[in-house]
């Protein structure tokens, strides 16, 4: 069985990209997770194609990408959302060029508004516009994409909502759609999301792996609670890469560390 590719995040404590470089290959990880909601990996950044595909030859590696935490394709303000599916489309076609195989994204709960016996989340009342957008979203994207076969991939984070899990389920009609299962964040919320996850395994590609206390999460391989080589037998299993996604320098230290004593790193 092929051995698990294992990435880093971008990590604020590193504030350029050759730092970031220059860790990912002393700690002898595949790739490293570009992150758009940082100002050095902006779209225009990642357009800058020839300097990150000789940065990635010279060191042996390749990149993902986790896309803008607040995208919202779906926003009701036609020119908000046409801005965020503007940055996903310039997105893959930088990662056409540099030959990225994941987009990582988040799914945007949109706004809610409080009332007194309950919360009313926009995106729920007013559904169909909703899904209509994600459709021309889906369509969008797997236009920009054609035949190259990268996989946006939706991650959990503190629970999918009802309507959210008929998008991601439209959206995974299509091959260019895929499922990160972020196993710390699943951890927090009681694993809510797992049923759901597990529904559809066979289209997870994607993990990102930290250890979990309670609510606390993004904590060191081997400081929580989570069983660990459960959900990384199962990325092993699927063939999925794993971002090991601490916070800290430190921290991604020791859970390579980790890794490799308990025989998954390389």
């Amino acid at each position: 069985m092929e051995k698990i590719k294992f990435g880093m995040p971008t990590l604020i404590e590193l504030s350029s990209l050759e730092e970031t470089l220059k860790l990912c290959n002393e700690l002898s990880l595949d790739f490293i997770e570009l992150n758009m909601n940082l100002p050095q990996y902006q779209i225009e950044q990642l357009e800058e194609v020839e300097r990150l595909r000789m940065s990635a030859e010279q060191h042996q590696l390749f990149y993902t990408i986790h896309l803008d935490e607040t995208l919202n394709v779906c926003d009701f303000n036609k020119e908000v959302a046409k801005a965020y599916q503007n940055t996903v489309e310039r997105a893959i076609q930088a990662a056409r060029q540099l030959k990225i195989p994941v987009l990582n994204m988040h799914m945007n709960h949109g706004v809610h508004f409080t009332l007194p016996d309950r919360k009313v989340h926009l995106f729920a009342q007013y559904k169909q516009e909703y899904l209509q957008a994600m459709r021309e979203f889906r369509s969008m994207c797997e236009k920009a994409i054609g035949p190259d076969g990268i996989k946006i991939c939706i991650e959990n984070t503190d629970g999918f909502l009802e309507y959210e899990k008929e998008a991601v389920e439209l959206l995974l009609e299509s091959k260019a759609f895929a499922l990160t299962w972020d196993i710390g964040h699943s951890h927090a919320v009681k694993d809510i999301d797992e049923p759901f996850i597990m529904k559809h395994k066979q289209r997870l590609e994607h993990f990102h792996i930290h250890d979990a206390l309670g609510e606390q999460n993004h904590r060191t391989l081997g400081t929580g609670e989570i069983n660990l080589r459960n959900r990384l037998d199962l990325a092993r299993q699927l063939g999925c890469r794993c971002v090991v996604e601490t916070k800290t320098v430190d921290a991604l230290r020791k859970s390579v560390e980790w890794l490799r004593k308990e025989q998954y790193g390389s």
